[in-house]
């Protein structure tokens, strides 16, 4: 299990488009991906889930995986959420 912490810097947050983004790229991994915000964690790979968690600008969230390439993925994640989410 590879666990680390960031916080959201974007205005809107993980909502809509951003949500989107993040989902896919947990998508292009095998490992078991989840978002932890406060004491709630979800499926990473699930939209419903990631916008369940109402993560605005500012917030600090945990990201988690479990699998063949947990390092990999949590890391991308990471440099997806500090990009800002840019394409």
């Amino acid at each position: 299990m590879y666990v680390k912490e960031v916080t959201v810097e974007n205005q809107v947050g993980l909502h809509a488009r951003p949500a989107t983004f993040f989902i896919q790229k947990a998508n292009e991994f095998k490992s078991s991906i989840w978002v932890e915000k406060e004491e709630r964690r979800v499926n990473a790979k699930s939209l419903l889930g990631v916008l369940s968690l109402g993560i605005v600008g500012g917030t600090t969230i945990r990201i988690i995986a479990d699998g063949s390439d947990e390092q990999q993925a949590v890391d991308s994640l990471i440099k997806l959420v500090n990009s800002g989410f840019s394409e």
